[in-house]
């Protein structure tokens, strides 16, 4: 996934657009596939690393809305994330 090594790489792909409401360092890349999408959510800013998230298969058929239980999960995880990366 090349937009995921440009991030990693301290770049930002034109694919890759901040994740409205979770924080101004999660990005989402929405990547279409034989007529299906699928999101990757990641962060970065949190120590010298790349973290992704989360990646689904959206299946909603009611917009382009990312659905409340993936948000919350990817929530959650950054969450546990901030957490583990402080004991360090």
């Amino acid at each position: 996934m090349d937009a995921l090594m440009l991030a990693a790489e301290g770049g930002m792909a034109g694919i890759a657009k901040p994740m409205q409401g979770i924080g101004s360092s999660v990005f989402e890349i929405a990547l279409p596939h034989r007529g299906e999408a699928f999101r990757v959510v990641y962060a970065v800013q949190l120590g010298s690393d790349l973290w992704v998230l989360h990646a689904f298969q959206k299946k909603s058929t009611r917009g382009i809305k990312t659905p409340k239980h993936e948000i919350d999960l990817i929530r959650e995880r950054l969450k546990k994330l901030k957490e583990l990366l402080d004991e360090r």
